[in-house]
Parts: structure tokens; C-alpha cells; sequence
């Protein structure tokens, strides 16, 4: 999901190295709301939840929840989602063309991939796959916004700001997923600069301009591929 606003956005410069500043009052508060939203959506959402899961299990029987490990602000965790793909979707050889293959080893991602099952491709376009996430925020390991989850790979694109990226817990949805996300590729070097943005800037001001254009682009159903 994404927006076409891109106005803010760091220089390549900034982007190159910059210096985390710690920002005490606002990560408690937040970490506080991030715990009573996420468990009382948890809550209010549990018919949709059990809804989707036994969609998936009709569809072919395999696993309800997708479990990707990801680099954590402390120690790796394993980020949840209601699986989207077929069982063996880590099988690249037998899903991808060789240059679909190659697009996924610079990206770790794929457009129109193969891999993505129907009831997968109606819950990434209305990004419900996402709703697992918030077992992840209530436990402490994300964070409702935030930048993206990466894996290992990914990390490596950020280079000398590795551990600023870091310095903050990933989110559900953030700041690169609702300013061009799509189009805001790593080896473009967009999204980290939209991600490093987030982590500079970070405030309960920018967080509630990010939450109601997450809510505009699901709406729309505009950027989830």
C-alpha cells in the first residue's frame, strides 16, 4: 500500500550515515499504546481472524500462519502472517522463471509472483494478512508503526546505518509503505531513505499522519502486491 506524497524525504547525503537520537518518553508511551491497541484489536478482531484462518485451511489444507524471521531491535524474532503463498514457496527453482529469479535476488520480492495463492492474493490486496502482526506488537517484538521487517539480506542494503534502522521496532505499516511503496525500491536507494526518514523523525505527529493514510491506501487497496 502506498501514496504517491514523497516531498519528505532525506538527501543522499544523510542517507549515506546518519546519527540516531534516542527519544526516551515518546518509545515508552508508544510501547504502552502499542500494547492496549494491539490487544484490544486482537480482541474486537478475533471472529476476522478465525474467518480468515479457516478460509486458508480450505483452500489447501496447509499451515494458517506464515512465520518469516526477521532482524529484530534486539534479537531476531519470527514476524507472523496469514500465509498468502503455496507451502513450498521457498522452492524458487520450481515457482521462477530465471529472470523472475533474478528480479527476486535484487528486490526480495516479485511482481505478480507465482507463488501467491487466491485466497493469498484477496488478503494482500485488502492487506488482512498483515492482522497477525499485532501478536508480534502485543509481545513486544514490533511496534503497530514503524519501519518495515527485514530479514538478513535486507540489512545489508542499509549498510553503516544498520544499527539505526534497528534502533526502533519495526512496524506493521510505516512510513516507506504509505510513501511509495512499490515504487521505492532498495536498489534504487528510496526505501532506505524513506525508512531512515522514520527513524529520524519519528513522533506521535508523523505516526497519526501515518495511520490515517494507511487506512486511506487499504481502503483504496492501492500498493499491496
Amino acid at each position: 500500500m502506498y501514496s504517491n506524497d514523497t516531498t519528505q524525504t532525506v538527501t543522499t547525503k544523510e542517507v549515506e550515515r546518519i546519527e540516531f537520537k534516542p527519544k526516551k518518553v515518546y518509545t515508552a508511551v508508544k510501547r504502552a499504546l502499542d500494547f492496549f491497541v494491539a490487544l484490544i484489536a486482537i480482541i474486537l478482531l478475533s471472529p476476522l481472524l478465525a474467518v480468515i484462518a479457516i478460509l486458508i485451511k480450505l483452500e489447501d489444507g496447509g499451515r494458517v500462519i506464515h512465520k518469516r524471521e526477521c532482524v529484530g531491535k534486539k534479537k531476531n524474532y519470527y514476524m507472523l502472517k496469514f500465509r498468502t503463498m503455496v507451502e513450498d514457496a521457498d522452492n524458487f527453482e520450481k515457482h521462477f522463471t530465471p529472470e523472475q529469479l533474478e528480479q527476486y535476488k535484487k528486490e526480495i520480492k516479485l511482481d505478480n509472483d507465482p507463488r501467491i495463492t487466491k485466497i493469498g492474493r484477496f488478503l494482500r490486496k485488502t492487506s488482512l494478512d498483515e492482522l497477525a502482526q499485532l501478536f508480534n506488537v502485543l509481545k513486544g517484538e514490533m511496534s503497530l508503526i514503524g519501519p518495515r521487517p527485514a530479514v538478513e539480506s535486507e540489512i545489508g542494503f542499509f549498510g553503516e546505518n544498520r544499527d539505526v534502522l534497528l534502533s526502533v521496532r519495526p512496524g506493521i505499516t510505516g512510513y516507506w509503505q504509505v510513501n511509495g511503496r512499490s515504487d521505492c525500491t532498495y536498489e534504487s536507494g528510496k526505501r532506505q531513505e524513506l525508512e531512515l526518514y522514520y527513524v529520524q523523525h519519528r513522533s506521535f505527529a508523523l505516526d497519526i499522519k501515518i495511520l490515517f493514510k494507511t487506512v486511506a491506501v487499504v481502503v483504496k487497496g492501492t500498493g499491496a502486491k
